[in-house]
């Protein structure tokens, strides 16, 4: 069982989803995190007293640490790097669907990465109206850390990855781990957007 608090000042949005915990927002939702110890904070990006981005940064210093899946209307540019700089584990529109929403949750509770398609699209948009050299941390990849790199971009999980490229898990959490300081990254999340961000999940693409 995952015990997932939600943070959203939206009546609609928490009776929409009565399984999850309420809080109404970003003050409660640090609060009731200290107290209720979720597994997964859904958390809204703009709510009153304490917006969603501040309050995933305060969670950060929790301990044990709730994963934290960013639910939201806003998939702006500014929206999106403030979450994931914040800490937030996972990034999904409030026009998802149940199932895409229970998904995610699971996902960034098992230490997945989660990104709405549109939200990657923005990320690989933005990367292609800059102009540069590749990211040179490219090259310090092995050939087998960019095939894990690549999937978990697609959003595959480490049992997955594991079956796909027939390695082991225990392999396959080593790789990734070895990724995420070739990067300089802390963590899946923002390996992966890093990845779409450089292009290198497209590139990598058949």
């Amino acid at each position: 069982m995952i015990r997932v608090l939600l943070a959203d000042d939206d009546a609609l949005v928490r009776s929409g989803l009565r399984a999850l915990l309420r809080a109404e927002d970003g003050i409660t939702a640090v609060r009731e995190a200290a107290t209720l110890r979720p597994d997964v904070v859904v958390m809204d990006v703009r709510m009153p007293g304490r917006d969603g981005v501040s309050a995933t940064h305060a969670l950060l210093a929790t301990s044990p640490r709730p994963r934290v899946l960013v639910l939201t209307t806003f998939d702006l540019d500014e929206v999106v790097d403030a979450a994931i700089t914040a800490g937030a584990d996972g990034f999904l529109l409030k026009r998802a669907s149940p199932e895409e929403l229970v998904a995610g949750i699971r996902a960034v509770a098992a230490g997945d990465a989660v990104v709405a398609p549109p939200v990657a699209r923005r990320l690989f948009a933005s990367h292609a109206a800059r102009t540069g050299s590749p990211d040179p941390r490219v090259a310090d990849l092995t050939d087998r850390e960019a095939d894990v790199l690549a999937a978990m971009a697609t959003g595959l999980s480490n049992a997955e990855i594991a079956r796909a490229l027939h390695l082991s898990l225990e392999t396959v959490k080593t790789h990734v781990k070895h990724v995420l300081a070739k990067l300089e990254v802390r963590d899946r999340t923002q390996a992966v957007v890093w990845a779409y961000r450089t292009g290198f999940a497209y590139r990598a693409e058949p």
